[in-house]
């Protein structure tokens, strides 16, 4: 059994790694993509809006049909989805192509991460949740990093239409993989219908405050690193290859964070989540303020832990929050956090536009502190009700 679950996420790790490794791989390749395209590095970052704006919408969708009809089989569909749009975005031609390829590469993207964290969710119980979707996401955001050496490395040598292409060919071969050894799961609502669907979770105000600090978690991380790759280059003067290699600090703290969440939240307890908005605070900060490489590194690798702090304690709060629909619960949740993500990308383009990269990371590192602080005052009193019920 625990051979099997194991591969599992092995599986959907990999999986995740490339998914959101084509989303981030447009950090480092922004200004490659205007100066190609004929664009405003502003208006190549419509496509990273475009993406994750469509990623959040259609969870709303695919939660309630993995519900439905199994998590296994949305994950394998949305698997040969955003393989096939991944390449295609290889071949964009201008903006709207490249929007519209983006976007529907977003839209079956929602498909993999959220039903991917409602699957590892109903196969661990509460003692190995965290662990195991600390695993998960870990290579997720470390495949969001490293994309940044990745696509920096393809890009270098060859283009950033070979990025997307090599993503696509990569999620492809996972897809099979996926096809032939994740065994199917078992449907938990026995009708689908949305309205039904989604009225548990809008009326449980405890559930929905949540999942709306997961939407400023999205805008602060996702709305920041979008533009981590242009701050880089503005500070050094780097190449796009080593913009990449520096950048993949933060997946390395996501995967750090990850291994050690579950111990780090024992010892620290109530804490846990103050220590992680003092982290974020301080690697957010640091970019705004440093010039040191190495420090600047450091700084990524402590936002990349703060992240997966943050994350992991959300999403498995949000899913003990309606166990019975852990795949409707991470659709919200992920919906919140990317749509988050797309509104924090199009607030700082402005903010790029008017004053400076360095700017976005400096508010960003407030916004980060108060929402750590807020989710730890509402983690608390949930882990409080739940040890009342329990005596």
């Amino acid at each position: 059994m625990k051979d099997t679950r194991d591969s599992m996420l092995l599986t959907l790790g990999f999986l995740a790694f490339l998914t959101n490794g084509d989303n981030y791989a447009a950090a480092p390749l922004l200004l490659q993509i205007s100066q190609d395209l004929g664009l405003e590095v502003s208006q190549a970052a419509v496509s990273v809006t475009a993406y994750m704006l469509s990623f959040g919408l259609f969870t709303l969708i695919f939660g309630p049909l993995s519900d439905r009809y199994g998590k296994v089989a949305i994950i394998r569909l949305a698997a040969f989805g955003t393989a096939l749009f991944s390449i295609l975005g290889g071949f964009a031609f201008d903006l709207t192509s490249l929007i519209v390829f983006r976007s529907f590469n977003g839209a079956f993207g929602a498909g993999i991460f959220p039903v991917t964290m409602a699957l590892v969710g109903q196969s661990y119980d509460e003692g190995e949740r965290q662990g195991a979707l600390g695993k998960v996401m870990g290579l997720m955001f470390l495949g969001g990093a490293m994309a940044t050496a990745l696509g920096g490395i393809i890009s270098y040598f060859g283009s950033w239409r070979l990025v997307y292409i090599i993503y696509g060919i990569g999620e492809l071969i996972i897809a099979v993989i996926v096809l032939k050894t994740l065994k199917k799961d078992t449907a938990v609502v026995d009708r689908l219908n949305f309205i039904t669907a989604y009225k548990t979770p809008l009326t449980n105000r405890r559930f929905m405050r949540l999942v709306t600090v997961i939407f400023f978690v999205g805008f602060t991380v996702f709305g920041s690193f979008t533009y981590s790759g242009k701050l880089l280059q503005s500070l050094t003067g780097y190449s796009v290859l080593t913009v990449g290699l520096i950048l993949s600090f933060f997946g390395l703290g996501t995967v750090f964070g990850g291994r050690i969440a579950p111990q780090a939240k024992r010892v620290l307890k109530h804490g846990f989540l103050v220590t992680a908005g003092i982290l974020g605070f301080v690697g957010l900060y640091g970019l705004s303020s440093l010039q040191n490489v190495y420090l600047i590194a450091i700084s990524l690798f402590g936002f990349g832990v703060a992240f997966i702090f943050l994350q992991t304690t959300l999403v498995s709060t949000a899913q003990a929050k309606l166990p019975a629909m852990r795949g409707t619960a991470m659709s919200l949740a992920s919906f919140n956090m990317f749509v988050g993500g797309a509104a924090g990308t199009a607030v700082n383009g402005r903010i790029l536009t008017n004053y400076g990269a360095t700017s976005i990371f400096y508010y960003a590192s407030f916004i980060l502190l108060i929402v750590a602080l807020i989710a730890a005052v509402f983690i608390a009193r949930f882990e409080m009700r739940q040890r009342s019920i329990r005596v």
